[in-house]
């Protein structure tokens, strides 16, 4: 049964969802974008969690978690998952799924503390190309972001659509949970802090990617990447740097999909994940370098 709670984590709750059971097979924890919550892995706790332990969580700060001492950058995020994982009691490696931002933050977990990454799964992931969607990238400019991120019900239903390629899947629902979090007190400073952190206005700043990429390759692990090929928020067109850059990776295109395929295409990402998942499961798997896998689409 799927169920939220928080734990602590000094003197902060972090919110997560748990499923499945946890020491059957490695665990599998899922990490969101800027400014979103778990609720972005829901589907997948059905599906990928089952004989796993599934974890997913709203980042320190985001969502309805504690912000952190300190400022929110990428290692502060990396630190406060890695200390919601000790909370939890998971010692061994884990494998990682993160979507966009979530996926810079795995990425920079297994560059800091390698032993506890068994595998990655990247998807729609930051960190691979400097374009971003012009939302984020005004972000940087000084008072224009309070007012861009001011919650309306409109500006709200318009930011959900603009993430799916199907903006069926922008449900009242979702609506009315991200109004709900775009209401609490410090998330508009968490997510300007963010988003100033990696971006500017000419898109996503170039130092924090290759210092972390060049310390991942340092690391190598098994990865999977996934995009949607009518992603508005980061351009399909990045995974070519990121087959490139991990050409060990396996990678999959969804056609017709945004920038969520864990929820427009659920089923087949869950197929996808769940064999990658099976074939690493093992420590041999996960601590060999990777060979390189095929890349393939689907319409």
């Amino acid at each position: 049964m799927v169920g939220t709670r928080f734990v602590s984590v000094g003197e902060a709750r972090i919110h997560v969802r748990e499923s499945g059971e946890p020491g059957l097979l490695p665990s599998a924890v899922a990490l969101h974008g800027i400014g979103r919550t778990l609720q972005d892995w829901e589907p997948q706790h059905d599906r990928i969690g089952v004989g796993r332990r599934m974890i997913s969580m709203d980042l320190p700060g985001f969502g309805f978690s504690d912000r952190l001492p300190g400022p929110t950058t990428l290692p502060s995020l990396a630190d406060g998952v890695l200390a919601t994982l000790d909370a939890l009691g998971e010692t061994g490696p884990v494998h990682l799924l993160g979507n966009s931002l979530g996926g810079a933050v795995a990425l920079r977990m297994l560059a800091c503390r390698p032993a506890s990454v068994r595998s990655l799964v990247l998807v729609n992931s930051a960190g691979f190309g400097r374009e971003v969607t012009i939302g984020l990238r005004l972000l940087a400019v000084p008072g224009l972001g309070k007012v861009l991120l001011r919650p309306s019900r409109g500006s709200t239903r318009r930011a959900e659509q603009a993430l799916f390629g199907d903006p069926a899947f922008a449900t009242e629902e979702r609506v009315d949970h991200s109004l709900a979090v775009a209401n609490r007190p410090g998330t508009t400073a968490t997510f300007l802090e963010a988003g100033r952190e990696l971006g500017t206005l000419r898109g996503v700043r170039a130092g924090w990617r290759t210092t972390l990429l060049d310390e991942v390759a340092a690391h190598p692990r098994p990865t999977l990447i996934l995009w949607g090929d009518r992603d508005r928020v980061l351009p399909p067109h990045h995974l070519r740097a990121a087959r490139a850059l991990l050409p060990h990776a396996q990678t999959h295109v969804y056609g017709g999909v945004g920038h969520m395929p864990q929820i427009e295409r659920a089923d087949e990402v869950a197929r996808l994940v769940g064999a990658f998942l099976a074939r690493h499961d093992s420590d041999d798997a996960a601590q060999r370098t990777p060979e390189p896998r095929p890349h393939s689409r689907s319409a």
